[in-house]
């Protein structure tokens, strides 16, 4: 009977949990050098956080061991106030992964109890997420685990409760809780915080494991909401296994059931969940056959095999005729071989006769142990084959690669050609990246690794994947040995996050951080980035260790300061930007980082009280450069010098013809600027604003 494997629905991450290994890989990325720390595991998944040591995120017990100024990583399943307090107590940045549906119980619960309400949380006491709530109500919550926990007894009945649930709760504990407040009469309001992709896991698994013989689980030993699966798994399939990866899978007991479930816990990895299946399948094609056999049919089989070639052997026997059509064979048992003319090799005019002659010994491979008229089916084109399963046994052994034709999909993945050899390519072994859909390989040329070779059964599995990784491996490491600390190179702008820049460098991603895009202050890398753009970046620092490159787009020219004798002199009319308004007077910024002061009384030929009755921000202006003093970095301009007495410009041009259509455009840029503004230049400016009165 057939083998049938089904997973259940909604199996693998929720969002909260995806949003969390989201942040901690961005994280990872942006804080190349520093320490970056998780308090306890990130979510309750060892392969995921081990890949996450990987990229230099340790786990330490709480704040109080994370270096002074290092960067913590709030978990998915939330921390107690406290945290937060001891973070900011040390100093430390945290980058906060919190669910939020569990940050909104953190809410809720502090709100309750600043309004005076019992809290009572119901969930396992010594889980991180309940821990975590139980901190936002000062540790003062009742916790129980559901409707015959003693802890019940604990709740207080002269005080308005107020109930809330751990997110990975099976409802029908949280109803048992609830029938116990009514029957007893307490007087209580209830927030179902149950997160409804733990109701529909669950139900999905509930409907699975009801309909297969066998139910596999797959998570960390160490995840509550994997380990309710498996309590409903248990209930309602008669044989249920908790599983962690594919090492762990009960193949013996498997082998005995046709129809096996699959579920996962909300931090089960997605490859994990199909590395389970592809294993599973790839057991079950080899160890199985399609259809049941009585014992007669067994004893059958293994008479014939006694006295047949199988299909796919190598037989070699005496020719007994040739005709125009075929060649046939004796092979010395009780049937003979025949070898039509379309499995014969045939260059030009050539004929049957003129290759084989009665009495030749020749060899041949079997396609068919009966063709239908009690003869056996051989191949002459086939055993040419054989010649290509050396080339691939070779290729095994060197380690190198073979170049094959996908020809079509089968289940669990894709069938390829090595001219006269067929090999199976699993999917899990198509691509380096997840693949939706397998047609869009067929009919392409792939380089492939061999994985296993076994000619006598006419068996050969390849790998793409391997390939991949192994040509990936080596251009990394070639860029890697090309490329060195202050080398200007070319990269594309590949994404964007608040922090920064991802720019590709010709194989290796590094980070732009958006303090190393522009001399000037930025609000968001788009301002003067944008995807695809090719740009020349300068490399700051390099971890081959850990993979990671910072980069900078400034450096690439010159810091304004640096050269500001070569461009800017007393005297000099220059147009700038008004990018902050002071009682005293108002920046003007002549290009991204060179900023310039207008003093009040250097305005206007009339005496001016408020500066934002004359100029906004925006605004582009005509000034003339009084005085310039490198040593303090300090530029003093004048817009009355480039004014006549009337205040009118002495000289106009077109740009100034249309001054007000232009400040929106830049407004967004220049309140960032606003907020910015170097403390040191205001307070010195403000220091001279009485003095120049």
């Amino acid at each position: 009977m057939k083998k049938e494997i089904i997973r259940a629905p909604h199996s693998g991450f929720c969002f909260g949990v995806q949003q969390a290994i989201d942040k901690a890989e961005e994280t990872a990325a942006a804080f190349s050098g520093r320490k970056i720390h998780t308090c306890g595991q990130l979510i309750h998944n060892t392969m995921v956080t081990d890949r996450l040591a990987e990229k230099g995120v340790t786990i330490i017990g709480g704040p109080e061991e994370a270096e002074e100024g290092s960067v913590v990583i709030v978990r998915s399943h939330g921390e107690p106030k406290r945290f937060y307090d001891a973070a900011e107590a040390r100093h430390l940045e945290v980058i906060d992964a919190t669910c939020p549906y569990v940050a909104r119980i953190h809410q809720l619960v502090h709100d309750a109890h600043e309004n005076g309400e019992q809290i009572v949380i119901v969930g396992t006491a010594d889980h991180p997420e309940i821990i975590g709530v139980n901190g936002w109500c000062g540790d003062s919550a009742v916790i129980v685990k559901n409707g015959s926990d003693p802890a019940i007894k604990d709740i207080p009945h002269d005080k308005d409760l107020f109930v809330v649930a751990q997110t990975t709760l099976r409802k029908s504990s949280l109803d048992e809780v609830t029938k116990y407040l009514d029957e007893n009469d307490f007087h209580y309001r209830i927030e179902n915080t149950i997160c409804s992709a733990t109701e529909e896991r669950q139900a999905g698994c509930r409907e699975t494991a009801e309909k297969v013989d066998l139910m596999l689980v797959v998570g960390d030993r160490k995840s509550s909401n994997t380990g309710k699966l498996f309590e409903i798994a248990s209930k309602y399939c008669q044989k249920a296994f908790f599983i962690e990866n594919k090492a762990d899978l009960p193949l013996q007991e498997i082998m005995k059931y046709n129809k096996i479930g699959v579920a996962a816990g909300a931090s089960t990895p997605d490859y994990a969940i199909k590395e389970v299946i592809s294993n599973m399948s790839d057991n079950i094609t080899e160890n199985t056959n399609e259809e049941e056999m009585s014992m007669a049919d067994v004893m059958d089989e293994i008479d014939k095999s006694l006295r047949l070639p199988h299909a796919g052997e190598l037989v070699t026997g005496k020719v007994l005729q040739v005709t125009d059509k075929e060649v046939i064979v004796n092979l010395g048992c009780k049937k003979d071989g025949i070898i039509p003319i379309n499995e014969i090799t045939l260059e030009g005019e050539t004929k049957l006769s003129d290759l084989f002659k009665e009495g030749d010994e020749i060899q041949a491979k079997v396609l068919k142990t009966d063709d239908g008229d009690g003869t056996i089916l051989l191949s002459k084109k086939k055993l040419e084959a054989s010649e290509h399963w050396n080339e691939i046994t070779q290729a095994l052994e060197d380690k190198s690669t073979i170049e094959v034709q996908v020809v079509r999909q089968v289940n669990g993945g894709v069938i390829a050609n090595y001219k006269e050899v067929s090999g199976f390519i699993p999917l899990s072994q198509l691509s380096d990246r997840f693949v939706e859909d397998l047609t869009e390989f067929v009919g392409q040329t792939l380089t492939v690794k061999i994985s296993r070779v076994d000619p006598r059964r006419g068996k050969a599995v390849f790998s793409h994947k391997a390939y991949l990784n192994e040509e990936r491996q080596k251009a990394l490491k070639q860029i890697w040995e090309n490329i060195h600390v202050d080398d200007i190179v070319e990269g594309t702008v590949m994404r964007f996050t608040d922090y920064g820049a991802f720019v590709d460098i010709g194989g290796i991603d590094g980070l732009l951080h958006i303090s190393e895009i522009s001399w000037g202050k930025l609000k968001h890398p788009q301002e003067v980035l944008s995807i695809g753009q090719k740009i020349s970046v300068k490399i700051l620092s390099m971890n081959a260790e850990k993979g990671k490159i910072s980069l900078g787009l400034k450096q690439t020219t010159p810091e304004p300061w640096s050269v500001i004798d070569e461009k800017y002199h007393v005297g000099d009319v220059v147009k700038g930007k008004v990018v902050q308004i002071k009682e005293y007077g108002c920046f003007v910024e002549l290009e991204p980082g060179l900023d310039g002061l207008v003093h009040i009384s250097e305005v206007r030929h009339k005496r001016v009280a408020n500066i934002s009755d004359e100029l906004s921000i925006g605004e582009k202006v005509d000034t003339k450069i009084l005085d310039i003093d490198k040593d303090r970095r300090r530029i003093s301009l004048s817009i009355k010098e480039t004014l006549d007495e009337n205040d009118e410009p002495l000289v106009k041009d077109e740009e100034e013809a249309e001054p007000a259509e232009e400040a929106p455009a830049e407004e967004p840029v220049v309140e960032e600027a606003v907020e910015e503004a170097p403390a040191e230049e205001t307070a010195e400016a403000a220091e001279e604003a009485p003095e120049e009165e």
